[in-house]
């Protein structure tokens, strides 16, 4: 159990900690590049400028979790709980986040370019002035999230519920918005594909 435990800056890249306990423990600025994190308990812990590039946290509960310009870039986060995180200015860029839950976390200028978000839930999340290039979306519910400024340029957007969603001054252009739910969305400003 390594629960509200202090391991700031502690090198722990290519640990199994599946199924850990980590729950408000401090891991910040440590080192976890391909950790085994899947269905641990990260709820509530602080990861913020933590390396966690190319780790497994598939299953993992995040929510409540720190992860402020942490580096998941290449990380497996499929089915991972994160609602109500703190991911801003995050590097998810090409992270599987299919099926996560993220709802009301905060990915505010984060980088989740080629990222893999399909059937993702990101209902009221903070997505302003994120990048969103290349990200897959197929099937993901981003309705009421704030994606003002945000980066969809080529996403894949099919079948995607952005119901009351805020896409003012977003960048559109090449997405695929085929089959979209776009009711009550705010579209002031927003660069669409032609």
């Amino acid at each position: 159990n390594l629960s509200d435990a202090d391991l700031k800056n502690t090198d722990l890249s290519h640990a199994n900690l599946s199924g850990a306990d980590l729950s408000g423990a401090d891991l910040s600025g440590a080192f976890l590049s391909c950790a085994l994190l899947s269905k641990a308990n990260l709820s509530d812990a602080v990861l913020s400028n933590t390396n966690l590039s190319g780790a497994d946290l598939s299953g993992a509960n995040l929510c409540d979790a720190k992860l402020s310009g942490a580096n998941l870039s290449g990380a497996n986060l499929r089915f991972a709980s994160l609602s109500n995180a703190h991911l801003s200015g995050a590097d998810l860029s090409e992270a599987n986040l299919c099926d996560a839950k993220l709802s009301g976390a905060n990915l505010s200028g984060a980088d989740l370019s080629g990222a893999y978000l399909l059937g993702t839930r990101l209902c009221n999340a903070n997505l302003s002035g994120a990048n969103l290039k290349n990200a897959g979306l197929s099937r993901a519910n981003l309705s009421g999230a704030d994606l003002s400024g945000a980066k969809l340029y080529y996403a894949q957007l099919k079948s995607v519920n952005l119901c009351g969603a805020d896409l003012s001054g977003a960048n559109l252009s090449g997405a695929n918005l085929s089959g979209a739910d776009l009711f009550g969305a705010n579209l002031s400003g927003a660069f669409l594909p032609l």
